[in-house]
């Protein structure tokens, strides 16, 4: 696994109060499918999501993951590689949350929970190109 952190995923009880705060921060929203709201961030990028949405794509009750759930997302350049990662996730000690999967959006995405607890989402996002060290972008580089 590369040392980088792609998006930073936070689990939000009101989507439109949290943009608003970093909105008030000075950030700026870039343009996003309904029921996410994402801030482009040097190298990564910063997505807010309701927790009850969050809990239904790791597939576990929103219970289980707390208040404030976050999960941190590296993004690959394909399926396989998601599920290459997962895999040596799993041999490193992870609890492996959900397999690798095609999602409504067009991607293909699985999590994991490292020993530490923090969830992390491994995706490839066919509509956002990784740039050539493997920056991230919501919308893609080239």
């Amino acid at each position: 696994m590369e040392q980088r952190v792609s998006l930073i995923t936070i689990g939000v009880a009101d989507l439109e109060a949290a943009a608003a705060f970093y909105e008030a921060l000075g950030w700026q929203r870039v343009e996003t499918p309904e029921g996410i709201v994402v801030f482009d961030l040097i190298g990564q990028a910063l997505g807010l999501y309701p927790l009850a949405a969050l809990a239904a794509d790791i597939g576990v009750p929103q219970e289980r993951l707390g208040h404030g759930a976050v999960t941190l997302s590296h993004n690959l350049s394909s399926p396989e590689a998601v599920d290459a990662l997962l895999e040596r996730a799993g041999s490193a000690g992870a609890d492996i949350l959900r397999s690798g999967h095609e999602v409504f959006w067009g991607g293909y995405i699985g999590y994991f929970r490292a020993p530490d607890g923090s969830i992390w989402e491994i995706a490839h996002n066919p509509f956002s190109a990784l740039g050539p060290n493997g920056e991230f972008r919501w919308n893609g580089y080239g």
